[in-house]
């Protein structure tokens, strides 16, 4: 059966149990029958504009959303709804514990590398002690899946139970070093910028790379945000270049993984419990913006991404944006968050862009990036107004000047509204400010968000991250 086919069939299983909701009777899903219906009696909504229904189910009432109650809330905090309650059904917790077996089993069948699972294996994830809101067990969406590790890999997991209790991250962390130094770890699993952190202990501790520490280490699992920006510190890390499996999940639902070394992209879960929906990027912020199925997805658009799943999410915006690179199989790539991105003067940068154009200008001058993030400067004066860019490299480069050159012709040649801007003389060229050592991982620390699933943001269209950064500034460059 095709992709299409089965989001069809996706979708009306979907609306047979959706119809016996106090949603599904508030929108009509009783008389739906087909997916230009579908679109018509349901709207897209964001968390805050859905939060009323999980509000019914936080007080413990029960077929609002979805049958029954949901098994778990994944509790999540998100940059503008605060914390969100995100169901999880009895019917959609295989979704996510399904798809990363998947990712790993089409790694063993294309590589024949089925070595790592006689090894140890660390996946980095968040508390699996769960409180209960309205009856319902709640708790980060990894700490959820912790206690759904199937019995085949549970043996050889780190760490223990009570190491992945602690909440303080930097306590936690030297006890994972603690358990897992003298281990023969072969998979690592979690947020690049957390194994990162964990890769950096390791080494502190040993004074040994990766490598040299778990010499039959053989495959890194990362998800949450791109690795590209990681990857070079990453390798060096861990002493040489090893496999790696791309995911994408969210608290929503797994919506990808790399199923293949050959192609580019992740293949999208097409047949999992998830019907998705594609709003072309320019339309975000329109009150009717256009919605396509799958079978109306065009290569090389990027579209916000809206699913409907057997949680009881109906028509929901998760908040990424994505790319398709091909449609026979259906293989995408994130290219960022929908409310994270620059259009202060117009020009519409998203996430995708600002990290092309940094990392191509790294890997022609020979510069590792630790992390950054990127806000409008509003010039008051006469001055002209430019993007701001603040950045931790591991080391500054030489010639920083050029390197800012490098960079803002990258934004320039990927971005024709900022490059229309630059050569109307209405926005003066981006400017770098470098960052001390650890800047964002003090930065995280101070605002409560150090490790865990939490994720520095690419770029804002608001001061906020960059005024709270400024005190991170090399004082000889600000």
């Amino acid at each position: 059966m095709s992709a299409v086919e089965d989001q069809k069939a996706v979708l009306q299983e979907l609306l047979k149990v959706g119809a016996k909701t106090q949603f599904g009777k508030d929108h009509g899903l009783d008389k739906v029958k087909t997916y230009e219906e579908f679109r018509d009696a349901v709207p897209v909504r964001d968390y805050e504009q859905f939060k009323p229904y999980i509000e019914l189910v936080k007080q413990g009432k029960h077929n609002i959303l979805w049958k029954g109650q949901p098994l778990y809330f994944a509790k999540t905090s998100g940059t503008t709804s605060g914390i969100k309650y995100i169901p999880i059904s009895k019917d959609s917790i295989s979704n996510h514990i399904d798809s990363a077996r998947n990712a790993l089993l089409c790694y063993i069948a294309e590589t024949g590398n089925p070595g790592f699972t006689d090894g140890k294996m660390i996946f980095l994830s968040g508390s699996p002690e769960l409180e209960r809101i309205g009856g319902v067990p709640t708790g980060r969406l990894s700490g959820i899946v912790n206690h759904h590790v199937p019995g085949y890999l549970r043996t050889n997991q780190l760490p223990s139970y009570e190491t992945n209790c602690i909440e303080d991250w930097e306590t936690k962390l030297d006890a994972i070093v603690g358990e897992t130094i003298k281990q023969d770890m072969t998979l690592i699993s979690g947020i690049p910028p957390w194994v990162q952190m964990y890769f950096d202990r390791l080494t502190e501790v040993s004074g040994k790379k990766i490598m040299d520490l778990f010499p039959h280490f053989s495959v890194l699992v990362h998800g949450g945000v791109n690795f590209e920006p990681y990857k070079a510190k990453l390798f060096e890390s861990i002493g040489k270049p090893i496999d790696t499996i791309e995911t994408f999940p969210a608290s929503e639902g797994f919506i990808a993984f790399q199923d293949t070394r050959v192609a580019e992209g992740l293949l999208l879960n097409t047949n999992s419990g998830i019907f998705f929906e594609f709003i072309p990027a320019a339309e975000i912020s329109a009150e009717k913006p256009t919605r396509l199925s799958l079978e109306q997805v065009k290569v090389g658009e990027n579209y916000a991404l809206v699913i409907t799943n057997n949680a009881g999410l109906w028509g929901y915006s998760i908040g990424d944006t994505v790319r398709f690179l091909s449609t026979n199989p259906y293989r995408l790539v994130v290219t960022g968050r929908t409310k994270h991105y620059i259009s202060a003067f117009g020009e519409h940068v998203i996430g995708e862009e600002v990290e092309y154009s940094l990392l191509k200008a790294a890997t022609e001058s020979g510069v590792k990036i630790v992390e950054f993030t990127v806000a409008p400067k509003i010039s008051r004066d006469q001055g002209k107004s430019f993007h701001e860019w603040f950045v931790e490299f591991e080391q500054i480069p030489g010639d920083l000047g050029s390197f800012i050159k490098k960079v803002d012709d990258n934004l320039r040649t990927k971005n024709i509204y900022y490059d229309d801007l630059i050569t109307g003389n209405i926005l003066r060229p981006l400017q770098i400010l470098p960052l001390r050592k650890n800047a964002f991982i003090d930065y995280m620390k101070s605002v409560g968000k150090l490790g865990g699933q939490n994720k520095v943001p690419r770029l804002s269209n608001d001061r906020n991250l960059a005024d709270a950064l400024e005190s991170y500034i090399i004082q000889s460059y600000s």
